[in-house]
């Protein structure tokens, strides 16, 4: 069984909207939850999607999957405090009703609406042929480190560096373990499943993700997902 677990439980600060957490802010009418959600509904490999969303916005998520005819979502689950404890409700939701054994899980961005059924299929035959997929782009630009004092205390060669993306997936059993294993360990410092993993020496296979698979965190970022968006629809529209 393929599965997916997408976070719709962020406030957004960054994005500077009042009263609407960022993803369910609209483009061209439907929720940025929603295009996300699409690509995963609409993906003949994934049998079932969970969804860890802020609880006073679960009533209108459900609204909105009638809307626009997501129905591959079989559980919403409210977040934790953390982004830790939303992640560990969402694999607990799985692990009640999936085989753990088998099921693959792609963790996903509720904000991330840029992905593609290719990056999505490609993480499925990752994990069942490596154990795992960590999505990232290569480092287009200089990436520098800096002492207390912010000065330059390093270059480092951009070829070998990449910037983490979306989706990290796994077998939900070996994701399931870390965070457990975390538990004990009261160990909360993870920054994301991939962290969690490494932290317990996990080798990580990595996906190669399109540049435009951009988390929307800012103003600037939901223009630019408007730009693209656009974009595809009239290659579409010119049958390019």
């Amino acid at each position: 069984m393929n599965t997916a677990l997408i976070f719709a439980g962020g406030t957004g600060k960054r994005m500077g909207n009042a009263g609407r957490p960022k993803q369910f802010l609209e483009l061209h009418g439907k929720p940025i939850i929603i295009h996300t959600l699409e690509h995963f509904d609409r993906h003949p490999e994934i049998d079932a999607i969970a969804v860890v969303c802020i609880a006073d916005w679960i009533d209108y998520l459900r609204d909105q999957l009638e809307r626009w005819r997501i129905r591959k979502v079989r559980w919403i689950v409210p977040g934790g405090q953390t982004s830790q404890e939303s992640t560990r409700a969402g694999l607990r939701i799985l692990e009640e009703n999936c085989d753990s054994e088998n099921t693959i899980v792609l963790i996903h961005d509720g904000v991330r609406p840029l992905i593609t059924e290719k990056l999505i299929s490609e993480n499925i035959a990752s994990v069942k042929q490596y154990g795992n997929a960590i999505t990232a782009a290569p480092a287009i630009e200089t990436i520098i480190t800096v002492n207390s004092s912010e000065e330059v205390d390093q270059l480092i060669d951009r070829q070998a560096c990449r910037l983490a993306r979306a989706p990290q997936s796994f077998y939900l059993k070996d994701i399931i373990d870390m965070h457990k294993r975390a538990l004990a360990d009261n160990y909360d410092e993870m920054l994301d499943s991939a962290s969690l993993m490494i932290h317990y020496g996990v080798k990580l296979h990595l996906v190669e993700s399109p540049a435009e698979n951009i988390k929307i965190t800012t103003p600037s970022d939901f223009y630019i997902f408007k730009a693209i968006r656009e974009a595809r629809e009239n290659m579409q529209i010119l049958g390019i």
